[in-house]
């Protein structure tokens, strides 16, 4: 039976932590064309999210969570824009560093992580149930 939770919490901990990152994907999604709310200043930055391997102590099983939330120091899209009010002295707004093609891509793996760890918490359910059909007859 401990095999089964074990299962079912590492599984759990997936699901955690890919619901984790389709957070931050999305709020990289949101603020995609954000500007600065300053003129020159800096826009929203594109943030990627990190997963650690965590020691479950009561399971004695390594589960996976949601590390620290770093930002991407890529460049920044600028559009010369003068009239805007964002435009820095020589009339260039500085955008978002959020691909918004590599967002969707990431979002996507991450659904599919996370419909894995649903399965197996899923077939989990299913033999423990046929275990105890087993043990009752």
């Amino acid at each position: 039976m401990s095999d089964f939770l074990k299962t079912m919490s590492i599984a759990a901990s997936g699901l955690r932590a890919q619901a984790g990152r389709m957070r931050i994907i999305s709020e990289n999604i949101a603020n995609a064309d954000s500007t600065a709310p300053t003129p020159g200043g800096d826009p929203y930055r594109r943030k990627v999210p990190t997963f650690n391997s965590e020691l479950d102590r009561s399971l004695e099983a390594r589960v996976v969570g949601l590390g620290k939330v770093g930002t991407d120091s890529s460049d920044f899209r600028t559009k010369y824009e003068p009239g805007h009010p964002s435009a820095d002295a020589n009339g260039n707004v500085k955008y978002p560093n959020v691909n918004s093609l590599v967002e969707m891509t990431d979002m996507r793996e991450a659904q599919r992580s996370y419909e894995a760890n649903v399965n197996v918490i899923s077939a989990t359910r299913r033999m423990l149930q046929r275990t105890l059909d087993i043990l009752k007859a």
